[in-house]
């Protein structure tokens, strides 16, 4: 990583790049809140030896350290937002908070087995049999292996506020990347963290969660005008570089994701599944084909086509149920 240890956006906010153990996302960014009631971490990472290292040279940066961290919150409980602030609290103490919605995937790892449990399921009946098998056989990776994904101390919901003391946190529920996915914002300051709900560069994954809800692009596109409801405020994401805007690039996933539910609904009209819609649109900001894509990769793509069908049908139902009752 040639990026600095920590980044001050405003005072007593700080901005940690921590590396991340996957090919094609290098970095994710933890925030440090100081304040009177301690010092508070926002997205601590991937549970690893490197996170670890580079997390404490941070903190000695600022004056801390890992034993002086009193409160993680995770925006999600993906693997590279949860697991460091699993590993901290077992070695260091601290309280971890996330999500209430989380509970469903955290849970499942109990009870399901396989990388992508659902997901193989919902290629299956997305007509995509062969990349399901695939899937249902991919063995975890070493930097996945023996990750302790305990539940949190913890359970957040939408309008809880944390009292840090000398500043305010607001917990704002965002379903749709995941199902119990939380902003934090700083209303005082003017900044928001955004986790992967809202990212400068990419487009978040509705195809990714362990234990998916039914309709996660409702949700989603929901969480989005939720969000537009919120003072603007500085966009600090888990991933690219701090935006001046949140509800600028809010808007720009609206209106994606509309231009993209026209194209897939004109697809679905001629009868094709959603693997062969896939098969016919182009992917990531390279306009790759979904062949050029590795199988976890082609599985999200799938699952999105599937994600916009299943919307878009619940969308025809919501209208008919309407002009039946008028």
């Amino acid at each position: 990583m040639t990026e600095p240890l920590t980044d001050q956006l405003v005072d007593g906010i700080h901005r940690i790049p921590l590396p991340l153990p996957l090919d094609d996302l290098e970095v994710i960014n933890a925030y440090a809140f100081e304040s009177s009631k301690g010092l508070i971490l926002v997205d601590p990472g991937w549970a690893t030896a490197d996170t670890e290292r580079i997390l404490t040279a941070a903190l000695k940066h600022l004056g801390y350290g890992l034993p002086d961290v009193t409160t993680m919150i995770a925006t999600h409980g993906h693997w590279d937002h949860y697991t460091q602030a699993i590993a901290i609290r077992s070695k260091f103490g601290g309280r971890v908070l996330l999500g209430a919605g989380e509970h469903h995937s955290i849970d499942s790892f109990g009870t399901l087995t396989g990388c992508y449990p659902r997901q193989v399921e919902l290629l299956r009946a997305a007509g995509a049999p062969d990349l399901a098998d695939i899937i249902d056989v991919m063995p975890y990776q070493e930097h996945e292996k023996n990750i302790d994904l305990g539940s949190p101390d913890e359970w957040l919901h939408d309008g809880d506020t944390l009292d840090l003391g000398d500043r305010t946190l607001t917990i704002h529920g965002m379903p749709g990347h995941t199902r119990g996915h939380v902003v934090i914002a700083d209303p005082d300051v003017g900044i928001m963290i955004t986790g992967d709900h809202i990212l400068p560069r990419i487009t978040p994954s509705i195809g990714f969660e362990r234990e998916p809800e039914a309709v996660p692009l409702r949700s989603f596109l929901s969480s989005l005008r939720a969000t537009l409801e919120l003072p603007d405020a500085l966009m600090l994401p888990a991933h690219g570089p701090v935006s001046p805007s949140v509800h600028a690039r809010a808007r720009e996933l609206l209106a994606h994701h509309d231009e993209r539910l026209t194209v897939i609904r004109e697809f679905g009209a001629s009868g094709r599944s959603p693997h062969e819609i896939a098969q016919a649109l182009p992917w990531t900001r390279h306009d790759r084909r979904l062949e050029d894509l590795n199988p976890v990769h082609q599985m999200v793509a799938i699952l999105e086509v599937d994600a916009h069908l299943t919307y878009d049908a619940t969308l025809r139902s919501t209208a008919t149920n309407s002009t039946t009752r008028s």
